[in-house]
């Protein structure tokens, strides 16, 4: 009899332990499958273009993006290759900010992340081209920064070096480390 009640303790015991097992499972897949819920985006877009405003009515900046993914919970739209245009105060020239990824904060924030390319679109700018692998943005303020290295392409020279604040207001920039400046006359012919 000892025999019979030991093993029936033992079935009793396995077939619990089993629904637990079953239980936790079950329960860690909803927990799963709430996440996911909460991670889809609340809308997408495809070949996005929009034009943004202040409130006086002057253009501020453009966006167009192959795809944007809104997060209304996180405040936050994660751009694929998105292209800005920024238009500085006083009517002055646009300047391009182009990225393989970026992200758009509530505060008017972005981070532009892989192959960032600033332009600018004056043909008689000191400056031409920026490229550096990440920057931040002020949409606000149309300040740029980024702490990583950079190369600056301008007028008859190329500049290496890293950290970067560039206020395209009053198109002051600041390079935080300067490593080297390479001048070459380019024929204009």
């Amino acid at each position: 009899m000892n025999r019979l009640n030991s093993i029936t303790l033992f079935v009793l015991l396995l077939s619990a332990l089993v629904y637990g097992v079953i239980e936790w499972r079950s329960s860690s897949v909803d927990n799963d499958s709430l996440i996911v819920d909460e991670q889809r985006p609340n809308f997408i877009a495809e070949k996005l273009e929009s034009k943004i405003y202040n409130d006086i009515g002057d253009l501020t900046h453009t966006i167009d993006a192959e795809r944007m993914e809104h997060y209304a919970d996180l405040e936050v739209s994660y751009f694929e290759r998105p292209n800005y245009i920024l238009y500085p105060q006083q009517n002055a020239t646009p300047w391009t900010v182009s990225a393989k990824e970026a992200t758009l904060y509530k505060d008017n924030r972005v981070e532009l992340k892989t192959q960032v390319h600033i332009a600018a679109t004056d043909i008689n700018s000191l400056i031409k081209e920026i490229h550096c692998k990440a920057i931040a943005l002020d949409l606000k303020t149309n300040i740029i920064s980024s702490d990583q290295a950079v190369v600056v392409v301008g007028k008859d020279f190329t500049m290496y070096g890293s950290g970067l604040i560039i206020d395209l207001n009053t198109k002051q920039m600041t390079l935080t480390q300067h490593e080297r400046t390479i001048y070459k006359k380019y024929d204009e012919s």
